[in-house]
């Protein structure tokens, strides 16, 4: 019965993230059919088009077709093992981050599937430095890997209270 519960939270932040991750790339895109890329919004944030064919900051992209399977068949075990670990989680916190890390490996893999590339745009910089382009997609999996490592922290932390109290 608790997995159930688990999973709802989990796969419904999953569903959501998706969503935003797809429609975000449709809207940036749209964007780009009447503009040239970048697109200077602020003095520090631009919209680019950008095409990964790689993972993180276009490590691995000159795999070709087999890199985009590959890397597919990669995100999508490490789905299947997210969804494992949901299903038994106590934690609605790591039960929120989990729906969004597969939200967004799920909203990357579609662009892989789709274009054989993940669909970059957003492009932050401070005077000649710039981050990698990234999307909402990388959003997610950045913020639930960083919800499941502080929650870890604290657990630990209230764990070895816990110890040395007894």
């Amino acid at each position: 019965m608790f997995g159930e519960y688990s999973l709802i939270l989990g796969i419904s932040i999953a569903v959501l993230a998706f969503f935003i991750d797809q429609l975000s790339k449709w809207l940036v895109a749209d964007i780009f059919l009447n503009h040239q890329a970048p697109i200077v919004l602020t003095p520090f944030f631009n919209l680019v088009e950008a095409w990964n064919t790689g993972v993180s900051f276009s490590l691995f992209d000159n795999g070709g077709i087999w890199g985009t399977i590959i890397l597919s068949a990669f995100a999508l075990a490490v789905v299947a093992f997210l969804l494992s670990w949901l299903k038994n989680e106590q934690s609605r916190l790591v039960q929120a981050a989990l729906g969004m890390i597969i939200g967004g490996a799920l909203g990357n893999v579609a662009d892989r599937i789709r274009f054989g590339a993940v669909y970059d745009f957003l492009d932050f910089y401070y005077n000649g430095w710039h981050w990698p382009a990234f999307n909402a997609a990388d959003s997610f999996i950045c913020i639930g890997a960083f919800l499941i490592i502080v929650h870890s922290l604290l657990n630990h932390k209230k764990q070895s209270l816990k110890e040395v109290v007894k």
